[in-house]
């Protein structure tokens, strides 16, 4: 089976997450900002599309080139050839992005990239000047680097975060990858209890049971490989087929619980929909009432930042009280999601570890405190 140039993308400050998720599948990776390459053939394209965790992407590098002026960047990319990739009615949108490079005009780079690519089918097909893009989607991009160019063909489509159960969501929901690479940085496997006490729409507790029980990320949806017409569809249903035989049952107690029981349902209808509702005890209760007889586990938590509450004292109270409440757990190792430099003194203790993250675009602080072990 063909061998492919293959890489993912992630949210900045994962790429040691995603690298080491890639190891565990078995693949020898390397790293640079924002991307993780291996190789792969097409068993492996839908392989770490079902079951990365932390990714946002696998693509196919087609090629890598130099490109200082625009000719250059015809020449290279009418070079590919596009009839083995794309049939003559595909639909393949071109995505440009430039940094620090000569060409730096990206609706410039995305148009000609465009045009070199409609002239080779033009030319292979024997057709002139109009393809229809009426069939299938294949998601192209071009990204150039201090002048480097790279044109690869996403194999996932919609981002990967988009597991598909959450079909609700509150006012500002941890995306699903993020998430996972959030509990990824912490030990998590399923063998110890996991509390999430301000769960929202319960995100983070989804994903640790999915964790948990061994249950692919991306079991629920479609990939644009499905869509390829060079590509064997029988993996994925081979692939998903095998996927179900992995499951495992939860060893361990996952509780959520959160003040506002709308949102609490909200959590319930998302973990029905993952298949995990009878893995996560759900209960409305606010962080000053929480209490538990568990130990040695983890509590993980995304409290509100005063960004978010556009109220930073009452987030700041809360930090205080979460402090108060749970300083006693110290069995527990506690990883708190703050966008608030101050929530180490509101909280009462300095962390172990502090990670600097971006949750979207606004920069945060994953504090990090390690289990007193007696």
């Amino acid at each position: 089976m063909k061998q492919y140039q293959l890489y993912t993308t992630m949210g900045a400050g994962f790429e040691s997450v995603v690298a080491k998720e890639l190891q565990s599948l078995g693949y020898e990776t390397k790293t640079e900002n924002g991307r993780v390459f291996f190789k792969g053939n097409q068993a492996d394209i839908v392989k770490t599309n079902l079951w990365l965790r932390t990714a946002d992407r696998v693509k196919i590098l087609l090629k890598e080139f130099k490109a200082t002026d625009f000719d250059t960047l015809y020449n290279q990319v009418y070079d590919v050839d596009w009839a083995e990739l794309l049939p003559i009615d595909a639909k393949f949108p071109v995505q440009g992005r430039s940094v620090r490079s000569k060409l730096h005009s990206e609706p410039g780079i995305q148009s000609i990239v465009k045009k070199a690519i409609v002239n080779k089918m033009s030319d292979q097909y024997h057709r002139r000047g109009f393809l229809p893009e009426s069939g299938n989607e294949y998601p192209l991009d071009i990204h150039i680097y201090k002048d480097t160019a790279r044109i690869s063909l996403d194999t996932t489509g919609a981002s990967l975060f988009k597991r598909g159960y959450r079909i609700e969501h509150g006012g500002a929901p941890l995306k699903e990858n993020f998430a996972a690479s959030l509990i990824k940085l912490t030990p998590y496997d399923g063998t110890h209890p996991l509390i999430d006490p301000m769960t929202g729409s319960g995100t983070l507790a989804i994903e640790a049971a999915l964790i948990a029980r061994n249950i692919a990320p991306g079991t629920w949806r479609k990939f644009a490989f499905d869509g390829f017409d060079w590509f064997d569809t029988s993996l994925h249903e081979t692939a998903l087929a095998e996927a179900k035989t992995l499951v495992r049952p939860l060893e361990q107690p996952i509780w959520a619980s959160d003040i506002d029981q709308s949102i609490l349902e909200i959590a319930k209808l998302n973990a029905h929909n993952a298949g995990v509702l009878q893995d996560i005890n759900f209960k409305q209760i606010a962080v000053k009432d929480f209490a538990t007889d568990l130990e040695n586990g983890i509590i993980i938590a995304n409290p509100p930042y005063g960004k978010r509450l556009k109220d930073k004292e009452s987030a700041e109270a809360l930090y205080k009280q979460m402090g108060e409440v749970f300083h006693k757990y110290d069995s527990f190792s506690q990883y708190y999601l703050v966008g608030d430099p101050d929530f180490e003194k509101c909280f009462g203790a300095r962390a172990t570890k502090k990670r600097k993250l971006f949750n979207g675009n606004l920069r945060v602080d994953f504090y990090q405190y390690w289990a007193n072990k007696k």
